[in-house]
């Protein structure tokens, strides 16, 4: 997916209710099942690329690495953002199906 169609597709998301933002946040919604995409910034720090792969994994929640934090925030309307998460199955779905293989995080 084209860099422009993603950081669109997920200010759409955010308007329309379907996003959360934040480490604590998106911890959360990985866990309690509500989140169905989640989104991590380029130029995030290793710790917290590790941390999200390990719980995106165990969860069995998609995880992938686009953009960087100015950009994904400009995206949602909000100063820079490190981790987004998608908690709407059809927005997810619709991100997920045109994401590119190469911006797939390894979950291994």
């Amino acid at each position: 997916m084209k860099p422009d169609k993603l950081l669109s597709q997920l200010g759409m998301a955010m308007r329309a209710g379907k996003l959360v933002t934040g480490d604590e946040t998106v911890l959360k919604a990985v866990r309690t099942g509500k989140a169905h995409l989640v989104v991590l910034a380029a130029d995030a720090s290793d710790n917290t690329k590790k941390k999200f792969r390990d719980k995106c994994n165990s969860y069995g929640i998609s995880l992938t690495e686009a953009s960087d934090r100015v950009q994904l925030g400009r995206a949602i309307g909000k100063p820079e953002r490190v981790v987004l998460a998608v908690t709407d199955m059809q927005f997810g779905k619709m991100i997920a199906n045109h994401l590119s293989p190469n911006t797939e995080v390894d979950p291994t």
